[in-house]
Formats: C-alpha cells, structure tokens, sequence
C-alpha cells in the first residue's frame, strides 16, 4: 500500500469515528508464528529407517581422559565414518556414551574436554541430518537396588542436567536416552529379566531421568525420551512402568532369536530360515507384544542394539538380515545395529563397518539390513 493510500485510510477511519458511525481500533498485531510442531514418539520412531551403533568408542571405559575413547582398540570417530554410514543407507546413530569416568567432585561435574568432545561426535552425525541417540551406557553407579538407589539418583541426575543443558537448544532429531541396560551386575538375576527390587528400581531412575531433562527447559520440554527395561530386554516387560510423560520411548535390545543371533554354547544355532517359525517365532512374538503395549497407545520404541554375531555362517545371516529389520518396522519399530568393530569369528564378533578403511566388511549383509527396513 502507498503512503498515500495509507493516509488516506486513516482520515476515513477518523471520519467515520467522529461522526459516530465507528469505534477507532487500535492497529493490530501479527499473530506470532505458531510454535515449531515435533513429531510424536511414534511418528519420529517412523521417520528413522534403520539406526547404527558407534560402539566400543565413546563408551570405553579404559585409560584416561580423551585417552578413553580409544582404549578398547577402536581409533577416533571421524566425521567421514558417519558420512560412510549415512551413505550405506542409515539414516540414524546411537552414540553410546559413558559419563561417570569423566566426572569428579560430590556433583559428578563432567571434565568440559569430554563433554566438548561427546558434543563434536554428535555435531558429526547431526549436522548431517541424521538423527541421533545419545546414552548413558557403561555407568558404574546404577545398580537398581534399594540400598543403592540413593546414590544412583544423585549421580544419573547430576549427569543428565549438564548434558542436557549442553544440548537443549538441539531439535527433535536428538534422543536421549537415560539408561544402556541397568541390571544386578554379577548377581544371578542379571540377565533372566531381575527381580522386583530391580525393576522397581530401574523404574525409579528412568523417571529421575525424565523429571531431570524436562526441568532444564528449552527444547528439553518435548524432546523424545528413551527409557529401558531392566536390562533393556524384553522379558523384563513384567513390572515396567512408564514415566508420567507424553513424549517418551520404549528401549529393547534384541540379539533375537539368541541361540542364533548370540549364543555359542548349549543350544546355539548357526541357522535361520525365514519361513520356518522356529527361527522367527521369537521375534514376531516381541515385535506384536511391543506394538500393542506401546506403539498403538502413543509410545514410541526402538530396537536400540540388534545383530547376528558371525558365526562364520554367511548364507543365515543373510536371511536374518532380510527378515529382521522388516519385522519390526511394520510395527513402527526401527532397529539399531550393534557395530563393535570386532571381526572374525566366534564370541560377540558384531563388526560391520571398517573404521580405518571405511569399507564395509559385509556388504551384501549391509544392503540387506538396509532394504528389508525401507520395505517395511
């Protein structure tokens, strides 16, 4: 409008006012934009195809200070590796990350180098448009029991506060996760789902965890929040309860069916056959169980560590890969493949990707992960 059409609508506007037939209005304001709308557990679950695991690096616990990241043998993550997994197909990475070795005094305050570092890894994968799941994995600190829960909050609590502060303007493609499988080390209810004193208690970080990450504000407010079972597995489902949240996320990992995908003693298996229900009954049963608990009622989940360890049995591994990831991404369930840059075979040997060469050790096993997640 001109300058002159603008005053000419101002003198009608007073006109009509003082000759009674109007009231002057105030001039109007934009109406701000409307806040940016993130995705829901669900939908976000959806957007991810298939994830991959940074394993053994930032988790490692050995050496000291930035010394750790390289202390179980893996060299530095490099930019170019999580441009080499983007390429492949992936359009997700976990980064599993631990804390408690980096942190000092009564308020676990976290080394700035470390968490500079941590903060340089994620930037890789999410500057790249990847989404991005940073944990607490290794921690020395959350064994679920009564005795221990005290100090177990403290530390998750003090922990969670600067990294979220850290990362709260980051958008929705960032996920953190509060826990990596928190059970009874060395007990004999480790790994057979605990006990009640040990979900219960798992129960009780998970929600320390999301009260923390919530207070500090910011994107913080409605970022999507992963949680585990006991162990993250999915025979714990019995005793979980969820945090009083709207926007939170389900974790399960799933070395499934285990007498293929991971044992190597009594009652191993080095076969798979997709179209016999022996071999794939156990993962129907979980993806089924896990979408009717969780993913129909609003509740995201994902699949945050998944492989067939090599067994020196190609063929099979190709048919798990072309069945795996298709199984749960028909229920909105993505999957996230362990990588421990171990080779060879026999023992938890989940080696994908070379980290020096940045060549794929498996590549038709690579493409079929890939292809079975995009038909789902």
């Amino acid at each position: 409008m001109s300058i002159a059409a603008r005053l000419m609508a101002v003198l009608t506007a007073l006109t009509t006012v003082i000759s009674g037939g109007g009231e002057l209005r105030k001039p109007t304001t934009p109406e701000p934009p409307a806040a940016e709308e993130w995705l829901s557990p669900t939908e976000l679950c959806e957007e991810i195809v298939i994830g991959w695991n940074l394993g053994n690096t930032l988790d490692a616990t050995g050496g000291s200070g930035l010394s750790s990241e390289t202390s179980w043998g893996n060299p530095k993550a490099a930019e170019e590796l999580i441009l080499a997994v983007k390429e492949a197909g992936f359009n997700a990475v976990r980064i599993p990350t631990t804390w408690y070795n980096h942190c000092s005094g009564s308020e676990y305050t976290i080394d700035s180098e470390w968490l500079d570092r941590v903060q340089e890894v994620v930037d890789y994968a999410y500057d790249n448009d990847l989404y991005v799941i940073l944990n607490a994995h290794h921690e020395n600190f959350n064994f679920p029991s009564d005795e221990n829960y005290p100090k177990a909050k403290k530390a998750l609590t003090c922990i969670w506060k600067q990294v979220a502060e850290r990362f709260a303007d980051y958008g929705e493609r960032l996920i953190f996760e509060g826990q990596n499988e928190p059970r009874k080390v060395g007990t004999n209810v480790e790994w057979n789902g605990g006990d009640y004193e040990g979900r219960k208690n798992v129960n009780k970080l998970n929600a320390d965890f999301v009260a923390t990450v919530r207070a500090t504000g910011g994107n913080n407010e409605k970022r999507c929040l992963m949680v585990p079972t006991y162990a993250a597995a999915f025979y714990a489902l019995d005793g979980f309860e969820l945090p009083d949240d709207d926007r939170l996320i389900v974790s399960i990992h799933a070395y499934s069916p285990y007498n293929f995908a991971m044992n190597t003693g009594n009652w191993a298996t080095d076969n798979f056959d997709p179209n016999d229900s022996n071999s794939t009954s156990e993962l129907v049963t979980m993806a089924d169980t896990l979408y009717d608990r969780f993913v129909s009622k609003g509740v995201g989940v994902i699949i945050g560590e998944c492989g067939a360890t090599n067994k020196g049995n190609a063929a099979q591994r190709l048919n798990w890969a072309k069945y795996f990831p298709a199984c749960f991404g028909k229920k909105g369930i993505p999957v996230f493949l362990w990588d421990n840059h171990a080779f060879g075979t026999g023992g938890e040997k989940f080696g994908l990707i070379n980290r020096y060469s940045l060549t794929w050790e498996y590549p038709d096993y690579i493409k079929a992960l890939v292809n079975s997640a995009k038909k789902a």
